[in-house]
């Protein structure tokens, strides 16, 4: 027998903190057996899109870059927030791969939404698929991003993948995600 889950009910909100790149919010909650949580905190995240790349030679383009917070170099697949007033995923995944690669293509198509971390954060990730990506223009990064762009022929991918080098979770699961789709096709 499948036991029925309830959704909790939300007493109260209120932003904790709130700043251009991070909001935390706390919630006051009824859990379904009538406990009450006064500090479940959420992060209020906006969404996200990333892009899997191929060019016409079979080269996946990747960008490597430090992140902060994990304290390391990463490789990982174009992407990043879509934008406030931006109201269509696809056209930010464009826009992104665009400014972090040079790279552009006409033939994207949506793969996947994902829920990033639902515990604790509230955005989605937008998975797109660029087929026959083109490089267009050099890169347009903000001041605080150095951004290496890597062409990785698109049989060494899962092999990456599979040996950690490429580790971050959102580009781990477009990769296996869009080679996939790829070899159906």
């Amino acid at each position: 027998m499948i036991k029925e889950i309830e959704h909790w009910k939300t007493l109260k909100s209120d932003i904790v903190f709130d700043h251009k790149w991070y909001t935390l919010r706390r919630d006051h909650v009824e859990l379904p057996d009538g406990q009450v949580l006064d500090d479940y905190f959420v992060s209020v995240r906006p969404n996200v899109v990333l892009t899997f790349p191929v060019t016409d030679d079979n080269h996946v383009i990747f960008v490597r870059q430090y992140k902060h917070a994990a304290g390391g170099i990463f490789i990982e697949l174009p992407g990043g927030v879509i934008d406030e007033g931006e109201t269509e995923p696809k056209a930010a995944a464009i826009r992104e791969m665009l400014e972090e690669t040079g790279y552009t293509s006409d033939n994207v198509e949506p793969l996947l939404e994902v829920i990033d971390n639902p515990t604790k954060d509230t955005n989605k990730i937008y998975f797109f698929l660029a087929r026959n990506a083109q490089k267009v223009a050099e890169q347009d990064l903000d001041e605080t991003e150095s951004i290496e762009v890597l062409k990785v022929p698109l049989h060494e991918v899962e092999s990456m993948v599979l040996s950690g080098k490429i580790n971050v979770s959102g580009s781990v699961a477009l990769c296996l995600l869009a080679l996939r789709k790829l070899a159906e096709s």
